[in-house]
């Protein structure tokens, strides 16, 4: 269903990265106001992308969030499966 999204021309948020704690819990603080089904407001407020990101080429693979053997983001507010070139601008180290 990710996938679907963006095979439809979804566009996400992908900057402004946050750089700060208090940047990232907003984000937090809106996707926690979204229901859980809403995968497309979901995906567009995190800055989902199917590749990796940036010049560094961040990726889910390297993200803390990452569940490697499931292929998941175990992040509580995304909770959704992830490839490992996959990004969203919610990625930690």
């Amino acid at each position: 269903m990710i996938e679907d999204h963006f095979q439809e021309g979804l566009k996400t948020l992908v900057e402004p990265f946050p750089e700060t704690d208090r940047e990232f819990a907003k984000i937090l603080d809106n996707l926690r106001t979204m229901s859980a089904d809403d995968l497309r407001k979901k995906l567009i407020e995190s800055g989902w992308l199917l590749e990796p990101y940036g010049e560094d080429e961040m990726r889910c693979q390297e993200c803390m969030y990452y569940l490697v053997h499931r292929r998941w983001c175990d992040l509580p507010e995304l909770n959704l499966p992830a490839e490992p070139d996959w990004w969203c601008r919610l990625w930690r180290i």
